[in-house]
């Protein structure tokens, strides 16, 4: 089995932000109504590609646990009426906030959509009151731009760690 590596990221300041602009026929919207079933078919259309396989074995509490929780929020991205992707974000309790899930759906890839769908979300997370430091990390299984989209937006890699 090959190695993984994970690499975090974090921002520290919202000026360290460097924005993409929108893309044309992008629309990025917060699913105001926790619904579980919407978070696990958002993660099995963006992870599936990746192995994202973590989440796969929750019992329905379990997502609706976490879904439903209150430091977590959702937003999804589409395109002419398509889900492109989507992100969440959780508060964390110290000021952080974690870009916990981030990508975009398979027929997405490769239009220029991930700079800004990143862009939307470091935005987002600045936005709740007391953020002190806004995080994400990702690994070897993700995209191969994936690393470089999170290094583009500003943020500094403070954690390497292979297994």
């Amino acid at each position: 089995m090959s190695k993984i590596t994970t690499y975090y990221l974090e921002m520290k300041s919202k000026d360290s932000l460097r924005a993409k602009n929108k893309p044309k026929d992008l629309e990025i919207i917060e699913a105001e109504i926790k619904e579980y079933r919407l978070n696990l078919y958002l993660y099995q259309l963006v992870g599936e590609a990746w192995a994202w396989e973590d989440k796969l074995s929750l019992s329905v509490e379990d997502w609706k646990e976490y879904a439903h929780s209150e430091n977590l929020r959702t937003w999804v991205a589409y395109h002419r009426g398509s889900i492109a992707g989507y992100y969440e974000l959780e508060k964390q309790p110290d000021g952080d906030v974690e870009i916990v899930y981030f990508g975009l759906a398979p027929n997405f890839i490769g239009r220029g959509f991930g700079g800004y769908l990143l862009s939307h979300a470091i935005e987002s997370a600045w936005a709740y009151e007391d953020t002190k430091r806004v995080w994400v990390h990702t690994c070897t299984l993700d995209h191969e731009s994936a690393l470089a989209n999170y290094q583009a937006r500003g943020f500094k890699m403070y954690r390497e760690k292979t297994i």
